[in-house]
């Protein structure tokens, strides 16, 4: 098989080229340039505009499928544009692009930022409402981020394509790092303190076989959310702890001092948008609360692997160890 590919230089992209041509496809990336994540792949790189339609139909042509992964978070100045770009308008172009080129089978990768929540006993699902402005606000980079993938995912469906969500991922060619952050910040000394919340998390190989049985097996217009085991962030962190022989946090962060980091976080934003978007009062939050879903509906209709937590953790450690973060 023949697949078009965008977001192949990005962690969860480079996860599912891997195996892609493990199983024997042929793969063809479209990048603007490439870097670590493809570096050595037998893959076709193609550097057609992300929404030219005309451009992308002739690099999707003799393909039986596009994934679409490639996706940002940019809490930048003109950050809601270019992830309304990536994600709206390249979906719409790749859509267009697929009926120009008569590829059968279009698949894109949303987030788990869509997706209603629930307890770590009742999690949710796919179908579990969400007040985006209750969770992400009323405006700002979480709330763009949410409204840019939700939209995606309308004209996607619309098409025909099929929908994943990937919650937490954790594994290898997290080159930033982005999940892995918190297991390399692990990794370099104690972390004493723990967030109070928790959150869904997938093996990075996980969660590239649940994009290609997506592809394969996966209904028109269907989401399917990628996430394995739900943790606590003290369950989590104690598990990287062990890992990497570092002690436990023992430490629950106060509510209290996360408010005041956030109202820290507002003024610092505005001299650095980027390298304090972690203070974003909503990323705080979030971190506070328990924030389960299930991966079920993936499981029964994909058969999504669910490898164990240490064993994913052990890996992903080891990546980073060999690339030089720790």
């Amino acid at each position: 098989m023949r697949y078009l590919l965008t977001g192949g230089t990005g962690f969860v992209g480079a996860n599912v080229v891997r195996h892609l041509l493990a199983r024997g496809d042929t793969v063809r990336c479209v990048v603007r340039k490439p870097n670590l994540c493809l570096e050595g792949l037998p893959v076709e790189l193609v550097t057609p505009g992300i929404t030219d339609v005309d451009a992308l139909a002739r690099a999707a042509e003799g393909c039986d499928g596009i994934f679409h992964i490639a996706g940002i978070f940019d809490p930048g100045p003109g950050g809601a544009e270019a992830m309304r770009s990536l994600h709206v308008d390249a979906t719409r172009a790749l859509c267009a692009a697929a009926t120009k080129a008569a590829v059968p089978k279009l698949l894109v990768c949303s987030s788990s930022v869509t997706v209603g929540f629930g307890t770590i006993d009742a999690p949710g699902d796919e179908d579990s409402p969400l007040d985006p402005a209750a969770i992400y606000g009323e405006r700002g980079a979480l709330r763009a981020y949410h409204d840019s993938k939700l939209e995606s995912e309308r004209i996607g469906a619309e098409w025909g394509a099929v929908i994943v969500n990937p919650d937490y991922v954790l594994g290898p060619w997290d080159i930033k790092p982005t999940s892995g952050q918190l297991l390399v910040t692990i990794a370099k000394g104690w972390v004493p303190a723990y967030p109070t919340g928790g959150k869904c998390f997938v093996d990075a190989d996980d969660c590239a076989v649940g994009h290609l049985a997506a592809m394969d097996v996966g209904r028109p217009g269907r989401r399917y959310l990628l996430g394995n085991h739900n943790l606590s962030y003290r369950a989590f962190m104690s598990l990287c702890a062990e890992v990497v022989g570092r002690r436990a946090p023992m430490i629950p962060v106060p509510g209290i001092a996360l408010g005041a980091a956030g109202r820290v976080g507002s003024l610092l934003q505005r001299v650095d948008s980027h390298r304090f978007a972690g203070l974003d009062r909503h990323v705080l939050g979030a971190m506070q609360q328990g924030r389960y879903r299930t991966g079920k509906r993936s499981w029964d209709e994909l058969g999504v692997p669910r490898t164990p937590m240490r064993e994913t953790v052990e890996r992903a450690f080891g990546w980073f160890r060999e690339h030089g973060y720790c």
